[in-house]
């Protein structure tokens, strides 16, 4: 069909009626915004459109598609309309193939295929349009990608036409942004009628995702093949896990008349196909998909909706480095697209599997995923195309400067960039082989170590889904063991029980395997597991990481994680790739490597230093010269003699954190601070105060010169504490001391009775009773100010009276005592007159 002709000959799709006032405007601006509900035929008859503007000048346009399935399927479709075989007028570009020709003028391309075309070709040459199609989707590469035409139109290309198109985004925003006119196709969507669930029953599936969804999608199903007796069910769930789920839940469960599929961009094109297009005559199909089906893919004979309410979102956290994906609940903007399935052909039905108060807590849109995601290939594309301050491009949502200073610091390590910056000529390379920047480093270098198979094998298990997939008998196991997918590519081992190979991953798997061999010239296809740990190093070496104890490791950056380091046979050092974050870390993927590899290959990293540092499990202070790399030991020896002053600070820190109150305090030390507590209270600008509080703070001063030489706690109790205490005081301070505050007082019998200062404002003389017959008074202490407090005890040291006035004792209360005293104690003295009687410590026939 001739390009004149092709506009009259579009299918009467809602947008055909919008394509006069866009040619229009594609005419007389470089930049158009095109807003289009979903279904509206954009994606494919806006292309076609073009074909006939003059402007174009036998140029390329590119459409640019978020997914490959999208991709493939709109080129398709495109192609079916002029009635030609794909690779003639219209082609298509995803990774691993190519299928366009020389005639080939529309070419629809997956995003990041245009990044690597306009940093080669930075003019566009012989590209005379790029549509950015649903870019209400916000992907990081098509954010990227459009700042980078938008750069390339301003310098070198005015002529460069630059069309936005989508069904949600705010066109009145992104035209102001553009400075680009909107045109706006009303579309033709059929009714769709909207069920929720009562609050009660969503409150009974459960609260987290993976159960929710298990307990609602199939009942919701059944429900809806019965209550819809026509058309097709599209199902919208997060993940291929949850997915499989649900479809074993239907198996043999359904009628016969009722085919089951699952929808994803790593299926075979068949499978896809069967998926897409309607169902045979007299038979309904269910089809199973993530959000791939939210837009610009038309899935044939869909009537039904079932939305779960959830979508899988990486999520980069810049505090750890580490990206993962999070299942979040879908955005209000999301959920009207996936209803709008529903009423592509006609009339539909939409099952929200959430309530009506649900609906109104979501979210309007979804944040950008250059908000949340790893920016480590945006900051190299950035240093590529020559851009050090990423506000010089023009951005709708500008990229955040943490996520960004982290990705810089990444390829520095990677030695992608410069001190400066700057591109190197290695990270050209690895952007070039259209891998992130770590599986890019890993097969290049990989190759430079003569592990080029190897390198190319395992950045495709790492760049597609894992090879192996839990069996139902294996739920909750984990095989994190990178060297065993090795084993299992090669053919040199069977799957470990509770798991079973995914084929449609594995097929993924040595395709991508096979392109980067083919990529870099591999020749020599043998692929080496026990190299799994070094190459897994290269392209993560901020995720080294030492076994603690068996099950546990700890990272380069000092962060814990589980690893079931069992199934290593307790190797000691591990390269990891994939990271779980949470409360609790726990690696996903992972490869056991040797000390030998670390010290060969991270030479430059590596710190050599003196450590001194308390221990706390012997309570002594050790020396070690080490060599480390990060938060790892690789080696270590003790240093016999460290200095002694140095030690002495690391000690007192060790006494710090422990607190004051847990040093070897003597008894007789203790007393010491109990009598000058005593006297700080008394005349605190003459006595010192000798409170933990106090001692705490001073302790460099009273403490830290006697720790010279001592390296251990059990040392440190052989100090004498009793003389630091006194250290403070001078020779005549200690006389006053013990006559103001004496340890002990003589009685009338004699005896020296040790005072007790535990309460320093309320010191005690405990004595027995017959000891003090003839003393009147109470004794008083601290210059005659403080009165003791008298514990009367019985003979056999019991207490029997407490008072501060023997006077009153001796006159009153004494002989009450004296009456029950007398019967207990007949054998010793208890005379009618105590303040006339010998004091005694003994009986009547011993008094001494």
């Amino acid at each position: 069909m001739s390009s004149t002709a092709i506009l009259h000959h579009l299918p009467d799709l809602p947008v055909k009626e919008a394509l006069p006032r866009l040619l229009h405007a594609m005419e007389n601006n470089t930049r158009v915004v095109l807003e289009a509900p979903t279904g509206a035929g954009k994606t494919t008859l806006v292309p076609l459109a073009l074909l006939e503007t003059n402007w174009r000048n036998d140029g390329k346009i590119l459409v640019l598609e978020p997914r490959r399935l999208a991709t493939r399927g709109a080129a398709q479709r495109m192609a079916d309309l002029l009635h030609e075989p794909l690779g003639q007028t219209v082609g298509y570009w995803v990774r691993m193939e190519h299928v366009v020709a020389d005639k080939t003028r529309v070419e629809v391309v997956t995003e990041g295929i245009l990044t690597r075309l306009i940093q080669d070709d930075p003019a566009l040459e012989g590209i005379a349009a790029i549509i950015f199609d649903e870019f209400h989707e916000r992907n990081l590469q098509a954010d990227l990608g459009l700042a980078l035409a938008l750069d390339a139109q301003a310098v070198l290309r005015p002529d460069l036409r630059i069309l936005v198109m989508s069904a949600t985004l705010d066109a009145v925003t992104i035209g102001k942004w553009l400075d680009a006119p909107v045109i706006s196709s009303e579309g033709r969507q059929y009714p769709v009628e909207t069920h929720y669930l009562p609050i009660a029953e969503v409150a009974a599936a459960g609260n987290r995702p993976a159960e929710r969804l298990s307990n609602l999608v199939p009942k919701a199903i059944r429900k809806a093949l019965v209550d819809e007796p026509e058309g097709d069910v599209l199902v919208f769930l997060p993940g291929m896990g949850e997915m499989r789920r649900v479809a074993t839940q239907l198996e043999g469960k359904l009628a016969p008349t009722i085919d089951l599929h699952i929808l994803h961009g790593d299926l075979q094109l068949s499978k896809q196909m069967a998926a897409i297009q309607p169902a045979p005559n007299g038979r309904r199909k269910i089809v199973l998909a993530t959000s791939i089906a939210e837009t610009s893919l038309t899935i044939e004979g869909v009537k039904i909706v079932i939305d779960g309410g959830y979508s899988r979102v990486p999520k980069f956290v810049p505090r750890t480095g580490l990206t993962t994906l999070a299942t979040i609940a879908v955005s209000k903007a999301a959920a009207d697209q996936r209803r709008g399935r529903a009423g592509r052909l006609g009339p539909g039905v939409c099952y929200r599997l959430w309530s009506t108060a649900d609906q109104l807590q979501l979210a309007e849109r979804q944040n950008p995923e250059i908000c949340e995601a790893d920016l480590t290939g945006l900051a190299l594309e950035l240093a590529i195309w020559g851009v050090k301050d990423v506000t010089a491009l023009n951005w709708l949502d500008t990229p955040p400067a943490p996520a960004l200073a982290l990705s810089r610091d990444l390829l520095l390590r990677l030695e992608a960039i410069d001190a400066n910056g700057n591109a190197t000529a290695h990270g050209k390379a690895l952007a070039s082989l259209g891998l992130s920047p770590r599986l890019g480093h890993l097969v290049i270098r990989g190759k430079e170590f003569a592990f080029g198979a190897t390198a190319c094998a395992l950045a495709a298990i790492l760049s597609e889904k894992d090879v192996l997939r839990q069996s139902e008998a294996g739920r909750g196991n984990v095989q994190p063991d990178l060297t065993l997918r090795l084993e299992i590519l090669t053919g040199k081992r069977l799957p470990v029980p509770g798991f079973v190979l995914d084929e449609n991953a594995l097929r993924r798997v040595k395709e991508q395997a096979q392109h980067l061999m083919q990529r870099t010239r591999t020749t020599n296809q043998t692929i080496n597991p026990e190299a799994a740990g070094i190459l897994t190093a290269l392209a993560y070496p901020d995720r080294l990481a030492q076994r603690e104890s068996s099950g546990r490791v700890r990272l380069i950056t000092g962060q814990r994680a589980t690893l079931p380091t069992e199934l290593f046979s307790e190797t000691e050092y591990y390269s990891i790739a994939h990271l779980e974050t949470g409360n609790q870390p726990r690696v996903l993927l992972a490869a056991p490597l040797s000390k030998a590899e670390l010290l060969e290959h991270f030479t430059a990293q590596l710190e050599e230093l003196d450590e001194v540092r308390f221990e706390e499990a012997t309570g002594k202070v050790i020396a070690r010269k080490i060599t480390r790399l990060g938060a790892l030991i690789l080696q270590e020896t003790n240093q016999p003699n460290p200095d002694a002053e140095q030690v002495a600070t690391i000690l007192l820190q060790a006494i710090k954190q422990r607190g004051i109150e847990k040093l070897p305090w003597t008894e007789q030390a203790i007393k010491t601070r109990q009598r000058l507590t005593f006297l700080h209270q008394l005349s605190p600008e003459l006595w010192p105060d000798v409170s933990d509080e106090t001692l705490a703070g001073t302790i460099e001063l009273w403490l830290l010169p006697h720790l010279v030489g001592v390296r251990t706690i059990e040392q440190v109790a052989r100090l004498d504490f009793n003389e630091l205490i006194l250290a403070e005081l001078s020779w005549e301070q200690r006389q006053e001391m013990d006559r103001l505050a004496p340890t002990h007082l003589e009685v009338p019998s004699g005896s020296r009775i040790a005072l007790d200062y535990t309460e320093p404002d309320t010191p005690v003389l405990a004595v027995r009773l017959q000891e003090i017959f003839g003393m009147l008074d109470t004794p008083r202490i601290g210059g005659g100010k403080v009165p003791l407090l008298i514990h009367l005890l019985s003979p056999a040291s019991r207490p029997v009276q407490v008072t501060r006035d023997l006077r009153s004792f001796w006159a009153t209360g004494y002989f009450d005592v004296r009456k029950d005293l007398r019967g207990r104690y007949p054998k010793h003295h208890w005379p009618d007159d105590p303040l006339a009687a010998v004091p005694t410590r003994g009986t009547k026939k011993r008094p001494q």
